[in-house]
């Protein structure tokens, strides 16, 4: 399982750096998540950090679904977690599993992005701007890579976090703007009590 080394922000000026994204990395590619993430009927499995998540991703030219599980989280300042994941064939069959297993569907949302991949020092870096509906249509920026999963990992994650900062620094995301906050948590804050 490697480490998804990522570090998020709010975007202050979203044309400004979208327009840097643009220009350093091409259009990029336009994308609507619908994310359902599932727990434990006790909350067990969100209680303890930890993240199974359904998630099919509409783009212009395809739909394709990710069947995702993410460990605890190893970095608190980043919230960067262990990360596994598979395209699946039928996400109908994908989420009757999880089902059957016993989970149950705790959140779904949508999130639109547009993502930029490239590469930088050996690595390839994945930035998205995101919004999410519900959250009055901010805009949010997720810069991530991977880190290795050896003896080694807290010394690879390390430099993989530097260089995403040194990237959001790029784009004039600085330190004030970053934020640990899950989609989840904040998606379901924003509901009312209810739901």
């Amino acid at each position: 399982m490697a480490i998804e080394a990522e570090l998020k922000a709010v975007v202050r000026d979203p044309e400004g750096v979208r327009g840097q994204l643009a220009a350093r990395h091409g259009a990029g590619r336009v994308e609507v998540y619908r994310d359902t993430y599932y727990d434990a009927p006790d909350g067990s499995l969100m209680g303890a950090d930890r993240e199974l998540r359904i998630r099919t991703v509409h783009g212009p030219d395809d739909t394709r679904t990710v069947l995702t599980y993410k460990g605890a989280r190893v970095d608190e300042a980043s919230g960067s977690k262990p990360e596994s994941e598979t395209e699946v064939e039928d996400a109908d069959a994908a989420h009757e599993i999880v089902r059957g297993l016993g989970f149950i569907p705790r959140i779904a949302f949508e999130k639109r992005c547009r993502n930029y991949g490239f590469q930088r020092d050996g690595r390839h870096l994945l930035a998205t701007l995101v919004r999410v509906p519900e959250l009055d249509d901010a805009t949010f920026i997720e810069v991530e890579t991977t880190a290795a999963t050896t003896a080694a990992t807290e010394a690879d994650l390390g430099p993989a976090l530097a260089l995403v900062r040194a990237v959001l620094a790029e784009l004039g995301i600085n330190e004030a703007d970053l934020i640990t906050e899950l989609y989840t948590d904040a998606v379901a804050a924003a509901r009312p009590a209810h739901w």
